[in-house]
């Protein structure tokens, strides 16, 4: 006898699937009513399969619209719809992914140990915010190193503009970029170009515009745990199984339809799951079977190696984790921030630890969360954690969303790009961008637009150090166009990002050698193999001790110089790497 559990209806592919006969199977979970189906202005009746899942075969093709009829209610979006042509409230459409040109033939993917990630939002990285727009850059970035670049989410969200954080249909495309054809043509164009394509994903929560409508088809949430952004989704009580192959069927279908080289989950730390299997395992299990090169990158609060560690291993299977450990080490060591969360950190030592192990937090007392937090990742490689100076994250959520200061861009690039771990670019940094990335919405419910609104200013009004600014209106166009990339350069900036990432491909694989600092000199010196990198976080110049070297490779200011006695004399905020060692 098989020991396989037997299927459940929730089991077997959901949404609109053309069939390629002229017909389109459509199956939904409704809980609690018979749903009607209406396609192109005609109903249908829909059979039950049992546990709550209907299902119809009826004629019908890629481009048409259509929605579910609850018990006589207004029409509503399907749940795995992949385009919300007329927004979130209006009908569904049929995609055909067979219909879809394939020139990627042969696409290897982007090795986990190869990957230089660059994270763009769709909407401003470009004046016309869309995803055939990205195509023209694909190249430039290739050439600068990049391997992959990452989507900030485009399920489908409110409004035409905002980050995609408050999205509310997993499987759709948002219709302001181009929806599903438009992401399809960048996928494409981007592994002819030799770069992969990750796409962030947001299964914690959904934007409250979307809740009443996703809710009438079941108990797709739970007030057994709570989330700071809406309620949490029902991963693992009562009618859960249907939820959650709601979630990992819409990351089997990003991978397998449309060809995304990887997933970036967004804080898992808020994707609660008591259940056998962690929805965040199944995930990367199912992701992995259905494309055996893609990867999962988890966003985690948690400072917890299972995240990455292999199911083999009692982990949670995810092939990276961000360490946003790693950035405040660097952010506070370069700029005078300490505020909030930046508190903890601030000494050379922390950096120090940093680059031994991504998670200063190891165990150690939080004094930001009045505890214990963390373990060290002991064991699990370099590559399996991905490091930032600047991302949406610690741009964005800064009340006007201002950039590194540029005196701090060289050295915190130097610190982060030539590090064990994997890096990643935010748009525009390379070349010195200094346009804001300010947080935007475009709510449609009034009362959302305007708690968004008075939450904003409410969340930075204890920050000394925005006293007397003016955090801008989140609704107002003019805040999305503030973000807009304006591609002004900084030549110097841009060719020290190039040189980074080209010598960056020299350094030896693997945890570093040795790591050396002086909290109170505030310099690191850190062996990679035969090469040196030196680092000063002071004010004012000094010579890093320690062995002497032969040359210099690389350099953040020109004013750093080698000296008879082979020692390096650095500028302030300034990094060199050196190569050979004097007996």
């Amino acid at each position: 006898m098989s020991s396989e559990p037997a299927a459940l209806p929730w089991e077997a592919p959901l949404g609109a699937v053309p069939l390629g006969d002229g017909t389109v199977r459509f199956r939904v979970f409704s809980l609690d009513h018979e749903p009607t189906l209406v396609v192109s202005g005609r109903e249908h009746a829909m059979e039950s399969e049992g546990h709550g899942t209907w299902t119809a075969v009826v004629e019908a093709a890629a481009g048409d619209d259509y929605a579910y009829v609850l018990d006589g209610g207004a029409p509503l979006p399907d749940p795995h719809t992949r385009l919300q042509p007329e927004g979130l409230r209006g009908p569904s459409r049929i995609v055909d992914p067979a219909a879809w040109t394939w020139g990627d033939q042969g696409w290897p993917g982007v090795p986990l140990e190869d990957l230089v990630v660059y994270e763009l939002h769709v909407g401003t990285f470009t004046d016309e915010g869309t995803f055939d727009a990205v195509i023209p850059y694909l190249a430039g970035l290739a050439e600068l190193g990049v391997t992959a670049i990452e989507l900030m989410p485009v399920a489908d969200f409110p409004g035409q503009r905002g980050w995609g954080y408050d999205g509310v249909y997993f499987w759709a495309a948002h219709q302001a970029y181009g929806g599903p054809d438009g992401l399809q043509r960048l996928v494409d164009a981007a592994h002819c170009a030799g770069i992969g394509v990750i796409l962030d994903l947001v299964l914690n929560h959904v934007g409250a515009s979307g809740e009443k409508a996703i809710r009438a088809f079941g108990p797709y949430f739970t007030d057994k745990y709570s989330t700071f952004w809406g309620e949490a989704i029902n991963y693992d009580g009562d009618w859960s199984g249907p939820v959650r192959e709601w979630a990992v069927q819409a990351c089997e279908m990003w991978v397998r339809d449309l060809h995304i080289d990887g997933l970036r989950l967004d804080a898992i730390h808020a994707i609660f799951d008591q259940s056998a299997e962690h929805v965040v395992a199944e995930v990367a299990r199912r992701v992995h079977a259905a494309r055996s090169t893609a990867l999962v990158i988890a966003e985690s609060g948690l400072n917890d190696p299972k995240v990455v560690r292999d199911a083999e291993a009692g982990g949670w299977g995810c092939d990276a984790a961000w360490a946003d450990d790693v950035h405040h080490a660097i952010r506070t060591l370069v700029t005078d921030e300490s505020e909030g969360y930046y508190a903890e950190f601030g000494s050379v030592n922390d950096l120090a630890h940093a680059f031994r192990d991504p998670h200063v937090h190891d165990g150690r007392w939080s004094e930001f969360r009045k505890r214990r937090f963390g373990a060290p990742a002991a064991g699990c490689p370099p590559e399996r954690f991905v490091v930032f100076d600047q991302n949406h994250d610690q741009v964005g959520n800064r009340a006007l969303g201002d950039r590194l200061p540029h005196e701090a861009r060289p050295l915190a690039a130097f610190a982060t790009l030539l590090s064990p771990y994997t890096p990643m670019l935010w748009m525009g940094e390379e070349y010195g961008e200094d346009a804001p990335f300010q947080f935007f919405t475009d709510h449609i419910d009034e009362e959302i637009a305007t708690a968004t609104r008075e939450g904003r200013r409410r969340e930075f009004a204890a920050f000394a150090r925005f006293a007397g600014e003016e955090v801008p209106d989140p609704q107002d166009p003019a805040t999305f166009e503030r973000s807009k990339l304006t591609r002004s350069e900084d030549s110097a900036l841009k060719g020290l990002y190039a040189d980074l990432l080209r010598v960056r491909r020299a350094l030896p694989r693997g945890p570093v050698d040795d790591v050396r600092a002086d909290s109170e000199a505030r310099w690191m010196r850190v062996r990679r193999g035969d090469y040196t990198l030196l680092m000063n976080f002071a004010d004012q110049e000094q010579v890093v001790p320690g062995e002497a070297v032969r040359q210099i490779v690389l350099a953040t200011h020109e004013a750093a110089s080698l000296r008879e006695d082979g020692l390096v004399l650095l500028p302030p905020l300034a990094g060199v790497l050196a190569a050979g060692f004097r007996a």
